[in-house]
């Protein structure tokens, strides 16, 4: 008995640290991925990365723990990052996290050569849109990637096909001529043409500075306030002759966001709104039925930029420069943008897919084309938002110009004051 009595407390202390370390070691291995969102959980966006963030843990044994911030993201980031909070992954617009929050990045170019489950053999990077990540490139004085695209989007104008085609409109106008034409077949069926709202008034004006003398003198007048070129005249003239034509909405000049995209595109009142490719998933909840197309800002003048020319963007991720687990949370990156749920986050929002392999949705099959023609990027707005007082201005006087309130000389002249 004595002899069994020892046996056994040998085999249990010998026993005891493999048990305890199997424990600890299986603890430590699930690690967490903490995430700080910028969707909410109820949009699609949201809803779907849930979802891939239960699946990859089944696959991977990695937690993805998401903080749905929506918007707010743009408030709350920075303030949570110095006050140590845990963030491994955060997500925005590519240049807001690029610039804005550079200094909280970190480059991921070994990271983006590796293979993995979803990339078919191949580096992860051959496997995504090589315009946005050439894009990205672009962005760090390096030339590194810093960031991870995806939910390419394009700003241009968004059409309603079937009023097109109650117009007897069979081609999108590729020049202001055309565009004129487009509008005065859709008044002659009674469709009003165009509308706008004060959240995009400032791309409105930048687009068409932009197709009148360039982007490049575009930014500087912007840049340095400095609205005293012939070209902004000439839009006055434009958009007081086409509001007096009744080819831009009457509610157009009151509209605050996203009046326009609510109570005259959704129910199909208006044909076009220069927007971005993300219109037909914020106007789904109101009408998922609407034929969507796209087309890009006709070109004005030979002295301005043509409809190769355009503001083309992206989402995109980070990994916190302070990450302990940056393998981990690049591994639910890449889960996201290739593969299965990268193309799910584009059905279910209406979006584009990062993933080469994927497909782009039917409402956005004009969109694709127009992305893949895009040669130039434009900066948002074309710089017209880059200051604050320049963005009150062109709101201000473009609303009172379509209104009927001012004429072509008096908004050049309140550009100038």
């Amino acid at each position: 008995m004595k002899k069994f009595t020892v046996l056994l407390t040998i085999f249990l202390v010998l026993a005891l640290p493999i048990f305890a370390g199997g424990e600890k070691e299986s603890g430590d291995s699930v690690k967490t991925v903490h995430y700080y969102s910028m969707w909410n959980e109820a949009e699609p966006q949201g809803m779907v990365l849930a979802e891939a963030a239960e699946a990859f843990e089944e696959q991977s044994g990695i937690h993805v723990e998401i903080n749905f911030n929506g918007r707010n993201i743009r408030k709350t980031l920075e303030p949570a990052i110095q006050a140590g909070e845990t963030i491994d992954i955060f997500d925005e617009d590519i240049e807001r996290v690029s610039f804005t929050w550079g200094q909280f990045i970190q480059p991921l170019d070994d990271l983006a050569a590796k293979v993995y489950p979803t990339t078919n053999g191949k580096p992860y990077e051959s496997q995504i849109n090589s315009t946005l990540v050439k894009l990205a490139r672009s962005f760090t004085e390096d030339g590194s990637l810093s960031v991870i695209p995806y939910q390419p989007f394009m700003f241009a104008f968004m059409y309603n096909k079937a009023l097109f085609a109650k117009a007897g409109i069979t081609e999108v106008p590729k020049t202001q001529e055309e565009f004129e034409e487009v509008c005065r077949k859709l008044m002659a069926v009674g469709i009003t043409p165009v509308t706008v709202d004060d959240g995009y008034m400032c791309d409105f004006f930048g687009y068409n500075i932009d197709r009148m003398i360039g982007s490049e003198k575009t930014i500087e007048m912007a840049n340095n306030n400095d609205f005293s070129d012939s070209s902004v005249l000439k839009f006055g003239q434009i958009w007081e002759e086409f509001s007096k034509k009744g080819y831009m909405s009457a509610k157009a000049a009151s509209n605050i966001y996203p009046a326009c995209q609510v109570q005259e595109m959704a129910p199909e009142k208006v044909a076009m709104n220069l927007n971005g490719t993300w219109l037909p998933n914020e106007v789904s909840t109101s009408n998922p039925n609407i034929e969507w197309g796209t087309f890009a800002y006709p070109s004005i003048s030979p002295e301005g930029d043509g409809i190769e020319a355009n503001n083309i963007g992206s989402q995109s991720f980070a990994i916190n420069k302070d990450s302990k687990c940056r393998e981990e949370a690049f591994q639910f990156i890449v889960f996201v943008t290739t593969g299965e749920y990268d193309q799910k986050l584009a059905d279910d929002s209406n979006g584009a897919p990062m993933d080469i392999n994927n497909t782009w949705p039917k409402v956005l099959s004009e969109a694709e084309a127009a992305f893949n023609s895009t040669t130039t990027r434009l900066p948002w707005a074309v710089g017209m938002e880059n200051l604050a007082e320049v963005n009150a201005k062109i709101k201000e006087n473009f609303s009172k110009l379509i209104a009927g309130s001012i004429n072509a000389q008096e908004f050049y002249e309140n550009m100038n004051k």
